[in-house]
């Protein structure tokens, strides 16, 4: 028997899988994402045919279906542990941390912090606890890379009665940052401790402003609806807008909540869709007025990273949209341009292999 570890990402429409051999080299052997779910749910593994179910797939289904696949093709393999991707770690978990009863219980107390993740993280935890109940299960959260932030930077101008209640910016996306901050030490060495702003541009976007290799600043707050626009996420807006929606527009907060974290972003704007490439090949000016728009904000929050790092020397995009849209790279560095010169880089989003060795070291550490 192989041991190996499975690393999962669930969200409420898709669930990213991949598992690892549990050696030093972490080598991948299995990846694949169930998408869709809540629609037209369909399965797809890389070197294996998709597979694809009828309507009506619940989250937790769609996750025992991606287990039983895995244990109908497996090569002899023992699953050992299982990392998650946890959205939200409070003030409370600033590393990764065994997923025992204890921590998911306090882990509730985050869910109204991220309610389109958090409640499925969570599902991926309880769901796989009931098919291996004796495997090790280990959180490693979007906000731990975050957690160094100074109270100039983490602080809202509220009152200290709400402020002591939690209520702060946390910031997200930071397995992403740590896996950037690792292929810039292995691919620019020189550039490691240098003024670095890291563009996650995705359905889901933010920007990290690095030094030495530690978060300085971010454009997510205490929830990931805050910053930049993004597919389906209005990003910041007048905090006006919203008491007007409810008080004169008589609209009600979940009402609200659904416009802005559903129906807002490049899908608002366009009235299209809320993919990128869509929106390319469209000849309708609002598609083209929604890239427009994206292109610009990202600079304009990149120029507000840079001041919180007192200048920029690289811009690294990941990514979705960083990674494979390069009319999008262009248009923002163009922006740039009061800056001077910086260097630019691509690195390719890998989530899951942070998550993997989190899960091997702390499996070593127990």
């Amino acid at each position: 028997m192989r041991d190996v570890l499975l690393v999962l990402n669930c969200g409420s429409s898709s669930i990213k899988f991949q598992v690892f051999e549990n050696d030093s080299r972490l080598m991948p052997i299995l990846k694949g994402k169930m998408k869709d779910i809540g629609g037209r749910p369909e399965l797809v593994v890389a070197g294996h045919a998709k597979i694809t179910f009828g309507s009506g797939l619940s989250p937790d289904r769609a996750l025992s279906e991606v287990v039983q696949w895995i244990h109908a093709h497996d090569n002899n393999w023992n699953i050992i542990a299982a990392g998650h991707r946890i959205v939200h770690g409070g003030e409370v978990f600033s590393k990764p941390v065994v997923l025992d009863n204890e921590v998911l219980k306090t882990l509730q107390n985050f869910v109204s912090f991220a309610p389109l993740h958090m409640p499925y993280n969570l599902m991926g935890v309880e769901t796989l606890k009931k098919m291996y109940p004796d495997i090790r299960q280990i959180g490693c959260f979007d906000t731990a890379f975050h957690a160094g932030l100074s109270a100039l930077h983490y602080s809202y101008a509220l009152p200290s009665s709400l402020r002591e209640q939690g209520i702060r910016k946390y910031g997200f996306h930071g397995l992403s940052y740590e896996w950037v901050m690792e292929r810039i030490r292995e691919e620019l060495p020189n550039q490691a401790n240098s003024r670095i702003v890291a563009a996650h541009l995705g359905n889901g976007a933010s920007l990290c402003a690095i030094k030495n290799g530690k978060s300085v600043d971010t454009t997510m707050g205490m929830t990931a609806l805050d910053g930049l626009p993004m597919g389906t996420r209005s990003g910041a807006v007048d905090p006006g807008i919203v008491l007007h929606m409810i008080n004169e527009m008589r609209m009600s907060a979940s009402g609200v909540e659904n416009i802005l974290s559903k129906n807002s972003g490049l899908k608002g704007l366009s009235g299209i869709s809320n993919d990128v490439r869509l929106l390319r090949q469209s000849d309708n000016p609002d598609a083209t007025f929604a890239l427009r728009y994206f292109a610009f904000k990202v600079a304009q929050h990149t120029a507000q990273m840079a001041v919180s790092l007192g200048g920029l020397d690289l811009l690294v995009f990941t990514g979705g949209i960083g990674e494979n849209d390069e009319r999008m790279r262009e248009s923002i560095i163009r922006h740039l341009s009061p800056f001077g010169s910086f260097a630019t880089h691509i690195v390719k989003c890998n989530e899951e292999r942070v998550i993997a060795r989190h899960t091997q070291r702390l499996l070593s550490e127990s």
